[in-house]
């Protein structure tokens, strides 16, 4: 017996409702949407950092977006660095009708280890279109001249 349906065209008497569902289902899990880590902010207290060094100095770029100037502390304690910030967010909305509060609070602290040669008062900061920019200069290293040790 043929069926009455041309190949390639849509027939809805013939179609599975569920062929699609599972399959969507197993793909949802396989981008383990629920192990991948949520944007700062929202769920990850870990934001993104990369270091680097140059000649003169070390640099740290944290990416913490949507945050203000004033909402970091920076602070150097011997040879560790520690970058915390906190925003707390309170917005009110209300009309005639409505009322609308919504509260969002926002936080982390991540610490550095930095070498021991290192000027810590000419430390800079800086929060540029949601990257944080810290420099943090070396220190300059006297060379060491080479001396024989006469033994007695």
């Amino acid at each position: 017996m043929r069926s009455l349906a041309r190949k390639g065209e849509h027939n809805p008497a013939t179609r599975d409702m569920f062929s699609g569902f599972f399959s969507d289902i197993d793909r949802m899990f396989d981008n383990d949407m629920f192990l991948m880590p949520m944007r700062f902010g929202k769920g990850n207290n870990m934001p993104a950092a990369n270091m680097r060094e140059t000649e003169k100095e070390y640099a740290v770029d944290l990416a913490v977006p949507g945050m203000d100037r004033n909402d970091f502390t920076i602070e150097v304690d011997e040879n560790m660095l520690s970058v915390s910030c906190q925003k707390e967010e309170d917005i009110k909305d209300e009309k005639d009708n409505y009322s609308r509060r919504e509260y969002n609070y926002s936080s982390f602290s991540r610490t550095f280890r930095l070498p021991e040669a290192i000027v810590a008062d000419k430390i800079k900061a800086q929060y540029d279109k949601g990257v944080l920019h810290i420099t943090v200069p070396k220190a300059e290293q006297k060379e060491q001249r080479r001396k024989r040790i006469n033994v007695e």
